[in-house]
C-alpha cells in the first residue's frame, strides 16, 4: 500500500554523469535528441493523417509506433535534461512510480506493435491477393487496441508489485530514471515475488512477440526465396527493410540489457545502453522510415509543395 512505501518522500536519481563540464554538452545533445524525436514522430503521425495514399494498415500501425515512441522519450528524456540543466536530481515517490509506470506501458506496447506489423509484412508478401480481406479495419484496430492493453495492463500489475514493497536502505537510484532493476536493489522487503512477476511478464512481453516477428519473417524469407525474378525479390525486401532494421534495433538492445548475466553488467554501460533505447531508439525509428520509404518521402514532398503553393498564392 502507500502508508508502507518507504521512510523516505523520493529519491535522488543518480544521473547521466557527475562531472560539471559535462553537463553541458549532454544537455545539449539531449535536447537535440529529443526534439528529432518530437519532429520526426508526430511528423510522420500528422503526414500520415493528411496524405490519403497513406491510410493503410502499414500507416496505421507506424502512425501508432511514432506515437508510442514519442511518450517513451517524453517519459525520460525530459527529466534527465532538468537533472542536467538545473542539477536537480530529486524525484517524488509518486513521480518515480508514474515514471515508471509509461516507460514499462511504452516499451510493452512498442514490443507488442512491432509483433503485429510484422504480421502486417507477412500478410502483404505472402497473401498479397487476400491483403484486403485479412488487414480489414477491425483487426488492424483490434490488434492496436491490443498491444496497448497489454502495455497498459502489464505496467500497473508490475508497478504495483513494485511500489508495494518497503524501501529503507538508500533513497539513491543508480541510473538516470526509475527502471525496474537500480529500484529492487533499494527494497529490504522480500522481494522474490516481485522478482517473479517482472521476471514472468517480462519473459512473455519480449518472446512472445519475438515468436511472432521470427515467424513472420521465416515465412516471409520462404516466399522471397521462390520469386524467381531478381526485381520481385528487391520489391518483397523492400517493403519490409524498415520495419526489420527497427526490429533488430529494437530487439537488439533489449536482449543486451535485460537477458545477459547479471555479472557481465556494468553501471557505466547499462547507462549507455539506457539511453540508446530511451532516447536514441525512439528518435531513429521516423528516421529509418523515412529514408527507406518512398511514400513516406513523396507524402512529405507532397506536404512541403502544397505549403509552399499556399504560401505563394497567399503573398501573390
Amino acid at each position: 500500500s502507500m502508508e508502507n512505501k518507504s521512510e523516505m518522500d523520493g529519491f535522488i536519481l543518480k544521473g547521466i554523469t557527475d562531472d560539471p563540464e559535462l553537463q553541458l554538452p549532454f544537455f545539449i545533445i539531449f535536447t537535440l535528441i529529443y526534439l528529432i524525436t518530437l519532429v520526426g514522430n508526430l511528423g510522420i503521425v500528422a503526414l500520415i493523417f493528411w496524405d490519403s495514399h497513406l491510410h493503410t494498415p502499414m500507416y496505421f500501425f507506424l502512425s501508432n509506433l511514432s506515437l508510442v515512441d514519442f511518450g517513451f522519450s517524453s517519459t525520460v528524456t525530459p527529466k534527465v535534461m532538468a537533472g542536467l540543466l538545473r542539477g536537480d536530481k530529486t524525484i517524488s515517490f509518486n513521480g518515480c512510480a508514474t515514471q515508471l509506470f509509461f516507460f514499462a506501458a511504452f516499451a510493452t506496447t512498442e514490443s507488442f506493435l512491432l509483433a503485429t506489423m510484422a504480421y502486417d509484412r507477412h500478410a502483404a508478401v505472402c497473401k498479397p491477393l487476400h491483403y484486403t480481406t485479412t488487414m480489414t479495419s477491425t483487426l488492424c484496430a483490434s490488434l492496436v487496441s491490443g498491444a496497448h492493453i497489454s502495455g497498459f495492463l502489464t505496467s500497473s500489475i508490475v508497478t504495483g508489485n513494485i511500489f508495494r514493497l518497503y524501501f529503507c536502505r538508500s533513497n539513491i537510484v543508480h541510473h538516470f530514471f526509475c527502471d525496474i532493476p537500480p529500484l529492487l536493489v533499494l527494497s529490504c522487503s522480500d522481494i522474490h515475488i516481485t522478482e517473479l512477476v517482472v521476471f514472468i511478464f517480462g519473459s512473455f512481453n519480449a518472446f512472445f512477440p519475438f515468436l511472432v516477428i521470427f515467424t513472420s519473417y521465416l515465412l516471409i524469407f520462404i516466399t522471397i526465396l521462390k520469386i524467381r525474378s531478381a526485381e520481385g525479390r528487391q520489391k518483397a525486401f523492400s517493403t519490409c527493410a524498415s520495419h526489420l532494421t527497427a526490429v533488430s534495433i529494437f530487439y537488439g538492445t533489449v536482449i543486451f540489457m535485460y537477458f545477459q548475466p547479471s555479472f557481465n553488467h556494468s553501471m557505466d554501460s547499462d547507462k549507455v545502453v539506457s539511453v540508446f533505447y530511451t532516447m536514441v531508439i525512439p528518435m531513429l525509428n521516423p528516421l529509418v522510415y523515412s529514408l527507406r520509404n518512398k511514400d513516406v518521402k513523396n507524402a512529405y514532398r507532397k506536404t512541403v509543395i502544397g505549403q509552399q503553393l499556399k504560401s505563394n498564392h497567399l503573398f501573390s
